[in-house]
Parts: C-alpha cells; structure tokens; sequence
C-alpha cells in the first residue's frame, strides 16, 4: 500500500514554499518551528525525496521540492472543493469565495456588485484578488483562486470556462480644453505622434484598447506607458496625451475633480468583460447564479 503525506503536511509544505523561510512558515501554521520541521522531514520520508535543501542560510526549495509544492496546492484545493460540494448540497453561494479581478475593472464594477452580494447571500464571504490577467489566470489554474472577472478577447489557458458577462465600451478621453486633437472631430487617422497614453505591457487593456480603437500606427502611442489607471489619468489631466477609458470608469472617483471630458468612440470599440473559472470545478452551476447576479447589479 502507497504511504500518503497527510493533508497537514501538505499545507505545511506549501506554506514553508510560500514563505523561504522554516520559522515564517510555522509561525503563519500557529505551530511551533521544532514541530514544523519535523513534520517536513517526516513528509520527505514518506515520499522518499529531498523536498529542502537545508545546506545553505536560507531554505531553498528543491526542483522536484517545487513541483510537489504545485501538486499539493492542487490536490488542497481539490479537498477544499469536497467540503464545498456537500456544501453546495445545502445552499449556493455560502462560505468562502476567492475572487480575483484585474484592475481596470475591479474599482468600477465591484462597487456595484460586492453590496448586491452581500445583501442577497449574507453567507458568502468574497475574498478578493486584484492582478494582471496573466496572474489571475494561473492563481485559478493553481486552485488559489475560484473564479475571475477578466476583459476579453484574451487568449485564456486551457483548463478555464469563461461566461460574457457585458460589453464595455471605450471611450476617447483627454483634456476638455485639449490642444492636442479635436474630439469632436476624432479620427485614428488624424492623431499626432507620441501623443496617445496608454498603460505598460502586460495590461490586457493596452491591447484591448489598441485593437478596439484600430490604432495600427504604433508611431502615435508614447513610449512612456502607465503603470495603472490612475497614473494615466494623471497625465492626460494635464494634457500630456490622450487615452482610452472603459465606460464603466464614467462617474467614478478616478474622474472626479479633474478636467478629462469623454467622447464616444465607434461602437465597434468595445471589450468584453467575463467570468471565469476552472473547468474542473464543482461549483459550475454556482458560478452560471453569480453570473446572473453580476448582470442584474450591472443593469441595476
């Protein structure tokens, strides 16, 4: 018969992964440092492999240490969805719900629909993650995460559902006393070098916006890019540049008190904002409610 790591000694592992460091780790296990140790040890006994190198000041994870490392948050999260399956049995949508969101949604959207949650299903505790996309793809994947608000098209990893939840259009923005175009007359065709704003790479929304909005000459993005949403706000307020803005971003904290006014693009420039998750999931049908929960606070 096979020896198996006890679910204990899995968590241990993953946070002594986490953490680099044996005291850190225990601490966050509320477990004393001699007793962590020796349940790491033990765990390396059972699987017959060195999972830690100890030989050097700081704990440094061995390569098949890391892959053992990935399996078991897997295999924790795989327990975690037992319990929630006899969970769901009783009532969706109660207990914990790790959500992740990329930031240029998260400010705008989760305003309207985190009270709508909490006022229709008091048992549901939202634990949120904000990230880049590419982030919040592989905590999913990794089970550290349920499921995701994420802006489409982008190219999703394999093993992930993603539901359309709406359309949400972009909008040109800039100064209201801007010398740099004329937004009433806005054409692609007609912007000057270096004098469109957008954010770095690695922001879906940069490519998003890019291909939206047909901007196919590169020559009129400005190499300095944003950092975040704020940020490039910040810098078309004084009429640095113009930028596009999602829609929901209208009326929200991030323009009050600043001189950006907004025109309406073609309505060809749009992305898509959907839910995702994990298609292995239990927890589909739940997800397919809170979908319909997002649309309603949405419209609402």
């Amino acid at each position: 018969m096979i020896s198996l790591p006890t679910v204990k000694q899995l968590r241990y592992f993953v946070a002594l992964e986490q953490a680099g460091h044996f005291g850190r780790a225990a601490e966050a296990c509320f477990i004393s440092q001699s007793a962590f140790s020796v349940a790491i040890r033990d765990m390396e006994t059972t699987l017959g492999v060195q999972l830690v190198d100890r030989t050097t000041k700081r704990v440094a994870i061995t390569p098949v240490g890391r892959d053992v490392a990935a399996q078991a948050r897997l295999a924790l999260a795989d327990l975690e969805q037992l319990v929630q399956i006899a969970g769901q049995a009783r009532r969706p949508l109660t207990g914990r719900l790790m959500l992740g969101v990329i930031p240029t949604i998260a400010p705008f959207l989760l305003p309207k629909i985190l009270p709508v949650l909490r006022a229709q299903y008091p048992e549901l505790q939202v634990f949120i993650r904000e990230g880049k996309t590419t982030e919040i793809c592989a905590d999913l994947l990794s089970g550290k995460l349920d499921v995701a608000i994420l802006a489409l098209p982008y190219p999703l990893p394999g093993g992930l559902d993603v539901t359309k939840l709406f359309r949400d259009r972009f909008l040109l923005a800039c100064h209201q006393q801007t010398r740099l175009i004329d937004p009433e007359n806005f054409s692609v065709n007609r912007i000057t070098a270096n004098s469109v704003l957008l954010l770095e790479d690695g922001h879906c929304m940069r490519d998003q916006a890019l291909s939206a909005c047909r901007l196919r000459n590169l020559d009129v993005v400005n190499r300095f890019a944003a950092s975040s949403l704020l940020t490039l706000i910040e810098m078309v307020d004084d009429d640095l540049g113009v930028t596009f803005i999602p829609e929901m971003a209208v009326g929200s904290a991030l323009l009050k008190q600043t001189s950006i006014r907004t025109w309406p693009l073609a309505k060809s420039s749009f992305r898509e904002i959907g839910l995702a998750w994990r298609k292995s999931t239990a927890r589909a049908d739940e997800f397919a409610l809170l979908v319909d929960e997002i649309k309603a606070a949405k419209a609402g």
